[in-house]
């Protein structure tokens, strides 16, 4: 039997498999858009890693993370540069399930990869 966890966001509860990384968003995704049953191409999920880590290094080094509103701690910033070169990498395919075919935005791919 599956295991889940309730995530919640502006939408409201969604039930979310307990080990994914990815949050409500993704799962809303997965449940709104099973299209074909094919799931992002690794190439482009792994150059989807490549924008958000680019995205992260110049905003750490523009001191955006550290500062404003909800600032990151230094541990927070090596993190999410650590999760970004993971999906770089190759080594959390598994954490996109969303359907190729999902909306023209790309929306959910990327939401998905902030997840």
């Amino acid at each position: 039997m599956a295991e889940f966890r309730t995530e919640r966001d502006s939408m409201g509860e969604v039930q979310v498999p307990a080990e994914a990384y990815y949050g409500a968003q993704t799962q809303r995704a997965v449940e709104n858009f099973p299209i074909s049953g094919w799931t992002l191409p690794p190439r482009l999920i792994h150059a989807l890693g490549l924008v958000k880590y680019a995205a992260a290094v110049a905003n750490r080094d523009l001191g955006k993370l550290a500062g404003g509103k909800r600032p990151l701690t230094d541990q927070q910033i090596e993190a999410l540069l650590a999760a970004c070169r993971e999906v770089a990498e190759g080594k959390r395919d598994d954490q996109f399930p969303i359907d190729v075919f999902q909306t023209g935005s790309g929306t959910s791919s990327n939401m998905n990869a902030n997840e």
